[in-house]
């Protein structure tokens, strides 16, 4: 690979991307200037908001049959002042009398601290209030304490507004000084007695006593910020030049230019990424310097103001390292994938909707380093933006596992290698760098100005996923807990309407989307064989499955138990008949064919069964059901019909329900299918037996194929 030609290529991408001033704002004025004054002008904001709570007047009724006694408590918080007729404050109230500290300082609180007090209290009458609640909505006054005597004890009620923030204030002062009363009383109590009030109050003294030395403490505040600060500014900072060299050029109208020179794609795609890798790390460094900044001006602030311990900067220099290791790592990851999402589109606005979905998944991934006790495992090791976060959360705890950084650090680049290969496609597609738009969305185009005929563009295929998958798991899963088998029938219908309409609104071929075509008898004979072949075979996997996750397999069973509960006519015709229908249009029908327009057919195929084994949402059906899909997929494409396809999905969740429902005859006819665990034998018998029925179907498959001329004279008309 010539490296002149990248270099050069990278240099005028570098000037291309700078010559837009946006750029050049976002990378220096979003961390250098916007983040200390987002950060000072929320910390005098807060304590202006805490002086003003502090100074306020809070109107309190007190309405209790205790003589006065919690009244005259809240005056002595005010450290005994006179009210404002000049009677000592005391059990009495009166309308509109005030008593305040004239901000006395001094005044010991229950924690032994002294502090200055400078809100004042005014004790209002109950009978010129009215209707409490009224008061308390209008903001006539701000708490209100009832009080009565029950079983020789008084109780209490303080009633306030949460949503008033004099009110919620007002309430924590209350009970600031109920706390104060009982303790006054409980000792007094005692000391009637002629106890000693320390022994009986305090029986055991305690004293904490933290151990985590300063490093770790600063660490741990720094581990659950700082990470997730991180990805948002590298994501921020390769967003827009990432737009700039993909969807920037199409606008520009210098695509076409760029691709006539005597340079290859591969330098092509390469210098670009690396101008977008570049500009994030120099944007996230920025970020964490800025970060690092305000961090260090923190720590200096309350050194001086609480003599707190000193720390060492360099038992930090690990972190720091792999931190930088880290953003260099997760940086070619970003880059690669914002590119590959930018690509597609042919404009700089277009880009920019496209972009959010990914910045949504990304910041609800580093929402992580957030959680506690959330272990960085081999698993989370392999999560992009999830293995960064509890990387450096790590590292800042100096907790280090050598073996964790080589695979968080190798995983990303691997990602951002796949990703750039994905984008060595897209510029090997003339398709896809210059297409018309018919490939894109055109669910929201004006219905007049849509062509009939065809398959939906996958764009619309993607926003019927999205959009299936969310009402299955929010409507379908409130109509299956409140209607159990009938809420089950719901949720098909919805999987059969709601893309139904998209594609009727669309103006799609039904035909040719759903796969509507006449096929053989031999292709049905081969769709019995496979069904009853594969639920053999599929049988093995489960029980395995079952073994490796014992919960995810007992809710399952649990799921299925509840659902099986009515007659068994209606539970196959919900259980078995309705998926084969309405499941089998969305996937093996809508999907797949739009895929296979747009994709090769053993793409189509891996994308449509790998949405269906998702679409069941369960860990330990995903396998089953995704090689389930890959079955049906490969019977809808080789006997050219949906047909075959609706026959086995039918037989398949048939036998579930017969081998549950069925007679007790049935359990000494086919025991193997019973028994929560298989033998070495019973497996070798299931399996031989399941690949032997397989293999005659597909013999059988092979033989005829007539919907072929049918597919012809259709894609002609």
């Amino acid at each position: 690979m010539n490296i002149k030609i990248i270099r050069t290529l990278v240099r005028k991408e570098m000037l291309d991307v700078f010559r837009d001033k946006k750029t050049v704002v976002i990378m220096l004025f979003i961390p250098v200037i916007l983040y200390p004054l987002i950060f000072l002008g929320g910390m005098q904001v807060i304590a202006l908001i805490s002086s003003n709570m502090e100074e306020q007047n809070y109107r309190i009724v007190v309405d209790a049959a205790d003589d006065g006694a919690f009244a005259r408590m809240l005056a002595k918080r005010e450290n005994g002042t006179e009210t404002s007729d000049g009677r000592e404050a005391s059990g009495e109230q009166a309308d509109g009398v005030e008593i305040s500290d004239d901000q006395t300082e001094g005044v010991e609180t229950s924690g032994g601290q002294a502090e200055e007090e400078r809100y004042t209290i005014t004790l209002v009458e109950a009978g010129g209030i009215g209707d409490y609640e009224t008061a308390l909505n209008d903001e006539v006054i701000d708490v209100y304490v009832s009080g009565r005597m029950q079983d020789n004890k008084m109780n209490y009620d303080v009633y306030y507004l949460s949503s008033a923030a004099n009110s919620s204030y007002a309430k924590n002062i209350v009970i600031d000084v109920f706390e104060e009363f009982r303790d006054g009383l409980t000792e007094e109590k005692i000391r009637e007695a002629g106890l000693d009030v320390h022994e009986i109050l305090e029986p055991v003294l305690y004293e904490e006593k933290d151990t985590a030395s300063s490093e770790q403490s600063l660490g741990s505040i720094m581990g659950s910020i700082l990470p997730f600060m991180l990805i948002i500014s590298l994501m921020m900072g390769t967003m827009y030049p990432a737009i700039d060299t993909t969807a920037g050029e199409r606008e520009r109208g210098t695509l076409e230019t760029i691709l006539t020179l005597p340079v290859t794609n591969r330098q092509l795609i390469i210098s670009k990424f690396l101008t977008v890798a570049a500009i994030g790390i120099v944007s996230a460094l920025l970020n964490i310097c800025s970060m690092g900044g305000i961090a260090f001006y923190m720590y200096k602030i309350m050194d001086m103001q609480t003599d707190a311990g000193s720390f060492e900067i360099s038992r930090f220099l690990p972190a720091i390292l792999v931190g930088i290791l880290a953003v260099f790592a997760f940086s070619l990851f970003v880059s690669a994938v914002t590119m590959c999402v930018t690509a597609f589109a042919k404009s700089y606005k277009e880009a920019n909707n496209y972009i959010t979905p990914l910045m949504l998944v990304i910041m609800f991934t580093g929402y992580i380093g957030f959680i506690p006790n959330v272990e960085l495992t081999q698993t989370m090791a392999m999560i992009p933006a999830a293995n960064i976060c509890l990387l450096i959360k790590n590292m800042l705890l100096f907790k280090i596992d050598y073996t964790a950084i080589a695979v968080v650090l190798i995983s990303n680049v691997a990602y951002a290698i796949l990703a750039i290969l994905f984008l060595s496609r897209i510029y090997d597609s003339e398709a896809v760098l210059f297409g018309d738009g018919k490939n894109g969305m055109q669910l929201f185009e004006k219905r007049s100005n849509l062509q009939k005929g065809g398959v939906p563009t996958v764009s619309d295929v993607w926003f019927v996923v999205a959009l299936t998958i969310v009402l299955v798991m929010y409507a379908g899963s409130m109509l299956q807990i409140k209607f159990g088998l009938a809420g089950v029938f719901g949720t098909q219908l919805l999987l059969l309407s709601v893309p139904l309409l998209i594609v009727i609104y669309t103006k799609r071929d039904l035909r040719l989307t759903y796969g509507f075509r006449k096929t053989g008898l031999k292709n049905y004979l081969a769709a019995v064989l496979i069904a009853t072949g594969f639920y053999a075979v599929n049988t093995v996997i489960a029980t395995g499955l079952s073994v490796l996750f014992p919960d995810s397999t007992e809710n399952v069973v649990t799921v299925f138990d509840n659902i099986m509960s009515g007659n068994i006519g209606g539970v196959l015709f919900v259980i078995a008949f309705a998926p084969a229908v309405c499941e089998e249009m969305l996937f093996r029908g809508l999907i797949l064919q739009s895929m296979k327009a747009k994709y090769r057919v053993p793409a189509a195929i891996g994308i449509t069964a790998l949405l269906f084994g998702i679409y069941h949402m369960s860990l330990v059906k995903l396998i089953p059901t995704g090689l389930l899909g890959l079955v049906l997929c490969c019977m809808a494409y080789r006997a050219d019909s949906i047909y075959p396809a609706m026959l086995i999905h039918f037989l398949n969740n048939a036998f579930s329900v017969v081998i549950s429902r069925g007679p007790e005859k049935l359990k000494d006819l086919l025991p193997v299918f019973y028994q929560e665990t298989l033998g070495f034998g019973d497996v070798m018998l299931l399996l031989c037996v399941g690949l032997i029925l397989m293999g005659i179907g597909l013999f059988f498959l092979e033989k005829g194929r007539p919907g072929r001329k049918i597919k012809r004279k259709a894609d002609r008309a």
